[in-house]
């Protein structure tokens, strides 16, 4: 299971962030994780809370926005939904498809406290 390294580096980026801002206490975190980035949200929301005691953020909400996986025809430049890395355009049936959304990973924003 990576999503617990992955909670791990988020805690460490968002102490590391609320110390510079001298904060006491992170009492919010939101990221951005794309349908198709291969994180599983829930897992990830396990893990962080697992991950997050006695740090500042052990009572942190934990926010994730996950935009659906949009690709673009390299023929004829239709964009459209997907759900995988491989696609066939509605349109024109090419294989050439880019993925242009869907993939992202980041930390949105995060809510710290004095």
């Amino acid at each position: 299971m990576h999503e617990m390294s992955i909670a791990l580096s988020i805690i460490e980026a968002v102490e590391e962030k609320a110390r510079e801002e001298g904060a006491g206490k992170i009492s919010g975190v939101d990221l951005v994780i794309g349908k198709l980035a291969g994180i599983e949200p829930e897992s990830l929301k396990f893990c962080f809370s697992a991950a997050a005691k006695g740090t500042l953020a052990e009572d942190a909400v934990f926010m994730v926005e996950e935009p659906e996986g949009t690709g673009e025809c390299g023929d004829c430049g239709m964009r459209f939904p997907v759900t995988f890395y491989y696609a066939e355009c509605p349109g024109c049936r090419s294989l050439r498809v880019k993925i242009v959304s869907g993939e992202e990973f980041l930390i949105q924003s995060i809510t710290i406290e004095e």
